[in-house]
Order: C-alpha cells, then sequence, then structure tokens
C-alpha cells in the first residue's frame, strides 16, 4: 500500500517534470532519424544497396555498425565496409529525415520506400504524395533543404 501511494506522490512530479522539458526535448533532434522507439537508421534498410540494387534492401542484423548514435543495418559485410570508409557517400542526407520537410524549415520521418539518387546523394521523402511534391522542383527544394540543414534539428 506505501509504494501505491508513493508512486501516486511521485506521478504529478514526474508529469510537471516532463512538461518543463517537453520544449527543450522536442527541440533537440538527433542527428539520424531513427523514429521514436526505434534505434535504426533508415528503418533497418541498407543504405548502400540505393546505389547498387537501385532499391531499397532490408538490411540484416548480422551487418550492423553503430554511427552517429544510430544503428545501420547492410545486406552484406561488403556494403557495411562500404559505408564505415565514406558514410558521407553511402548514407542518406539529411539524417534520413523527409528532404521535402527539411526543404520547408521542418522535419519529418524519410521513408525508406520513397527514395531518389540525385547527384550521386541518397534522398529519403515522408510519403508518395510529399516525394511527388519534392519531384516538381528537385534542385530549388535541395538548395532550400541545404540552407536550412542542420538548423532544423534544433527547431520545433
Amino acid at each position: 500500500m506505501l509504494s501505491r501511494s508513493l508512486s501516486f506522490a511521485v506521478l504529478p512530479i514526474f508529469a510537471e517534470l516532463l512538461f518543463l522539458a517537453g520544449p527543450t526535448w522536442a527541440a533537440n533532434k538527433p542527428e539520424i532519424y531513427t523514429g521514436f522507439l526505434s534505434n535504426l537508421a533508415v528503418n533497418g534498410y541498407d543504405p548502400a544497396a540505393y546505389f547498387q540494387k537501385k532499391r531499397p534492401v532490408k538490411g540484416s542484423s548480422r551487418h550492423t555498425l553503430r554511427y552517429q548514435g544510430a544503428t545501420w543495418r547492410f545486406s552484406s559485410q561488403t556494403n557495411l565496409e562500404k559505408f564505415r570508409a565514406d558514410p558521407a557517400a553511402y548514407g542518406p542526407r539529411y539524417g534520413g529525415y523527409c528532404a521535402w520537410a527539411v526543404s520547408q524549415g521542418s522535419t519529418a520521418k524519410g521513408d525508406p520506400m520513397y527514395w531518389r539518387i540525385v547527384d550521386g546523394k541518397l534522398y529519403l521523402n515522408y510519403d508518395a504524395s510529399v516525394q511527388a511534391r519534392w519531384e516538381k522542383d528537385v534542385p530549388g527544394f535541395i538548395a532550400k533543404s541545404e540552407h536550412n540543414w542542420p538548423k532544423v534539428l534544433h527547431s520545433n
């Protein structure tokens, strides 16, 4: 009975701390998008495979690498080594956040199913409709995204 009373007493304090910390917590997003309940970059897909297979390929838990606070999965040891040697060449731009959202000064999840390689760089978008919007002016949106990145990680 005492522990139950104690938990009810601590709950309001915990809720207040979350409320006070909320804006700061939400304003500092990680550099690599992994989703709320995951630590997998690119939702577990192999970023190097987009360049070889020209399609999303699920990575394996046998070929993983920790990089910039996230776990990256690869479909082969060869792809892992390619990424390790040059993460900027194989990793998605804007840490895997939606390229169109970054161009708008915001962040949103990048979905590995909605992607495009432009000038040797991998870009992800939120969904099919957002990607269609982004594809209407890829160079313009990339220019805006480059201007906004990484400032968008420190805004609401």
